[in-house]
């Protein structure tokens, strides 16, 4: 297995530990070890059923291991309220199960109260609402704070959902397949907003699950392929997305290429015809 060559003097944020968890007598995961450190930038790649968002739940506090230990943030999950440290964790979830019709400016204050809908008789702070509407422009929405839920693009969703994320400030940002459901213009635009927000916050570790290569901003810095619920692969990110680990993570045989910053993966030459 590939590891992580991470410098040891970069503060960890999230750490996984000979991490297992088991749902109805079925092992979901199984020796998980991963440790993502401020300023990286992780893609957890795998087919569908491999763990991903399995593992992406338990770094999110929303999970806890069945066997394992879990750090997010400094806080060992099991010795912290769960509900204090999701509040320090940003989630970008594109099927946000949102009803109402709320505005750009209302979904994206829903970050300080950390729920769907807006809060009856709740009334944000002055600087909360100015906070929100920085986000608001750093994303791109400016202009459209007031455009509601059921008339907003996929893709102005989920620019609003990452600002959402942003507004309690925090070191850690996962974001599940964020990509879903947007055409090829708004997927290039969102990726261009993640390389944006990296460069914008340095500091900040983020942590992607997708099914697809062509997903990845240009500012990804490591991946890890998961395979059966095991890690198969981690480290640098090209060090790992190479044809014969990702053909491995798969069991199919898949080229990979690298151009201009971005990856492209397509079944390797003469597939189609054995």
């Amino acid at each position: 297995m590939i590891q992580a060559q991470a410098t040891p003097t970069t503060e960890a944020v999230l750490t996984l530990t000979d991490l297992a968890f088991v749902r109805n007598a079925r092992d979901i995961l199984s020796d998980i070890n991963l440790t993502i450190r401020a300023g990286e930038h992780w893609a957890l790649i795998g087919a569908n059923g491999a763990g991903k968002s399995t593992i992406l739940s338990m770094c999110g506090a929303n999970e806890h291991p069945t066997r394992g230990t879990v750090h997010v943030l400094g806080q060992q999950l099991g010795r912290v309220d769960m509900r204090e440290l999701r509040r320090s964790i940003g989630h970008v979830n594109p099927r946000h199960p949102l009803t109402s019709s709320l505005t750009i400016e209302q979904v994206v204050l829903t970050g300080a109260t950390g729920t769907i809908e807006w809060v009856p008789r709740w009334h944000p702070e002055a600087e909360t609402v100015e906070r929100a509407r920085e986000l608001i422009a750093l994303l791109g929405l400016e202009g459209k704070e007031h455009a509601t839920w059921p008339t907003m693009s996929q893709g102005e969703r989920g620019r609003a959902l990452i600002a959402r994320s942003l507004l309690s400030n925090p070191s850690l940002l996962l974001l599940d397949e964020p990509s879903t459901g947007l055409d090829v213009a708004a997927r290039e635009q969102y990726l261009t907003t993640l390389d944006e927000l990296h460069r914008s916050r340095p500091e900040l570790a983020t942590v992607l699950v997708t099914h697809h290569l062509e997903e990845l901003p240009e500012s990804t810095t490591h991946a890890a392929l998961i395979t059966d619920g095991r890690i198969s692969a981690q480290g640098p990110v090209t060090e790992v997305l190479t044809t014969q680990l990702v053909t491995e993570c798969f069991a199919y045989p898949i080229a990979i290429s690298y151009h201009d910053g971005r990856w492209q993966a397509r079944a390797a030459a003469g597939t189609m015809s054995k």
